[in-house]
């Protein structure tokens, strides 16, 4: 079999380079390891045991002191501890970084990540996913000043009471039901 194709298309597709494979795909996959091509079944490094299945990537050693992340692509053994204790000596290594910041809420022991905090618009301060809204947390509001020079609290201060309020009363939680029947009327 050379390349692939069928009768009427010989240049379309291509077979499967897995040894026990050997299918035409017509949309086949070229691995930026090995530079083979395989169906899609095979495409993964693992799946077809790719010998250059790290070419791309990276490597990245954490310092025990700061918790920083350093990057040690293409180093061995040695040169991981050598590039570690150049990072200590450099004085960018402080011990004082690697406490993990934590939402401000009282009693909230969440650890603020990239991926799991929101700065609130109000007040500028972040806070975890669970308690990213005003209402959640105590929000110490900020105020802005309009064009005219007077001081206004917050565009949306009448929802927040609405809503306050809507809390206090139940709303939706009890139905009142009317001692009186309704009055029926006949056409």
């Amino acid at each position: 079999m050379v390349g692939g194709g069928t009768e009427a298309f010989p240049d379309l597709g291509e077979h499967c380079q897995n040894p026990d494979c050997k299918l035409l795909d017509f949309l086949p996959f070229t691995c930026d390891g090995c530079k083979l091509v395989f169906c899609l079944e095979h495409r993964s490094y693992k799946s077809h045991d790719c010998p250059k299945s790290d070419h791309g990537s990276r490597t990245v050693s954490i310092c025990e002191t700061c918790s920083t992340a350093i990057e040690t692509t293409g180093f061995d053994e040695e040169g991981i501890k050598s590039l570690l204790e150049k990072h200590e000596r450099s004085g960018d290594c402080d011990p004082k970084k690697k406490k993990k910041p934590i939402c401000p809420v009282k009693r909230c022991k969440e650890i603020l990540t990239f991926a799991n905090n929101l700065t609130c618009k109000d007040c500028g301060v972040k806070f975890c996913l669970k308690h990213r809204f005003p209402t959640d947390h105590v929000c110490k509001k900020k105020t802005i000043t309009i064009n005219s020079g007077t001081t206004s609290s917050r565009w949306n201060d009448k929802f927040m009471e609405a809503l306050r309020l809507r809390n206090e009363k139940g709303c939706g939680r009890e139905t009142s039901v009317s001692s009186s029947s309704p009055s029926i009327r006949s056409f």
